[in-house]
């Protein structure tokens, strides 16, 4: 692993980005985050600032507002059978609903899987990541006013297809979730571990995954610290992640540049691939998508940006 300040000289090697391709704006909005892209073409992401969920249509080339009131929402994400989960968070103003819902795109149904743990309503749900089997993770962290906890910690947790809700990781084992993904055997979940205070983590994490769900083995793939670290990040058919992270303007002096702003490409076992400059502070979120999976969506302030990159990635709704 190279140090952390080489960073902003480590290209992509051949065989990542398809040749020519170019980082472009698709849309721009306000506070971009949680892409997930259907099969025909079109990409939702919310825009938690305006409370909203926005849809991009690849192919006319449109943006409209899919749903108006959100519960400022943050992560998105096709489950296996291409109903929208999302996650209601608790940030950048009132109506977030602290849930995660579930959305069956051909009824417009709307239906609520969990909004409290054990009686308490979470913090703020961030992002989320299912398995074939039925299986649902989500992150729980609290990045915005910390009074309105109403729990002690910040955890991540398992949905089973019953409905049952298990926290499956907590301090002392992690400091604040963000960004999660499961890898394209299922066997493995990585975790985004990034807490906004001096010291705190800018790690990514790798647990294995039995099939019940138990998780184990915890172990660090990569600490972007003391930059800013990774958010949300999509893996690859191969198992590369693809990480959204790095600042040009630290927020505070609990962060530095020394982590620009991008994609990282990283290994399973925590090599550097190469970054994906991207021109827009603060990168939050990636995606697969168009009909070949080839097509990388990046949510990053105001604006949605793709790529086009060589290796499909890995959706649990559109199986290979």
């Amino acid at each position: 692993m190279p140090p952390i300040a080489d960073l902003h000289h480590v290209p992509l090697p051949a065989g990542f980005v398809a040749d020519d391709a170019c980082v472009a704006p698709s849309t721009g909005v306000a506070f971009t985050e949680g892409p997930a892209a259907d099969d025909q073409g079109r990409v939702y992401f919310s825009d938690i600032w305006n409370n909203r969920i926005l849809r991009y249509d690849s192919k006319a080339g449109q943006t409209i507002v899919w749903r108006a009131d959100s519960g400022r929402s943050n992560g998105l994400l096709f489950d296996p059978r291409g109903r929208l989960l999302a996650c209601e968070g608790n940030e950048f103003g009132p109506g977030g609903r602290r849930r995660i819902t579930r959305t069956d795109m051909a009824s417009g149904t709307v239906e609520v899987v969990t909004d409290r743990y054990d009686g308490v309503l979470y913090n703020s749900p961030n992002d989320i990541a299912a398995c074939t089997n039925g299986q649902i993770f989500f992150t729980d962290p609290c990045y915005g006013d910390r009074s309105t906890m109403q729990m002690q910690h910040e955890s991540v947790y398992r949905i089973d297809p019953d409905g049952a809700v298990v926290r499956a990781i907590s301090q002392p084992d992690i400091q604040r979730p963000n960004g999660i993904a499961v890898g394209p055997d299922e066997k493995t979940l990585y975790v985004v571990d990034s807490c906004p205070v001096r010291g705190g983590n800018r790690k990514i994490w790798a647990f294995d995954l039995a099939a019940s769900g138990i998780l184990n083995g915890q172990r660090l793939v990569y600490d972007f610290g003391p930059g800013r670290g990774g958010d949300g990040m999509a893996v690859d058919r191969q198992g590369n992640l693809y990480v959204a992270a790095g600042i040009s303007q630290p927020r505070g002096p609990h962060e530095t540049d020394d982590v620009p702003p991008g994609i990282y490409v990283i290994e399973p076992g925590g090599k550097l691939r190469g970054r994906i400059p991207i021109p827009e502070d603060v990168l939050t979120n990636v995606t697969f998508g168009g009909d070949d999976l080839k097509t990388l969506y990046v949510t990053a302030g105001k604006t949605l940006f793709s790529i086009r990159v060589s290796v499909a990635g890995f959706v649990v709704h559109r199986p290979v």
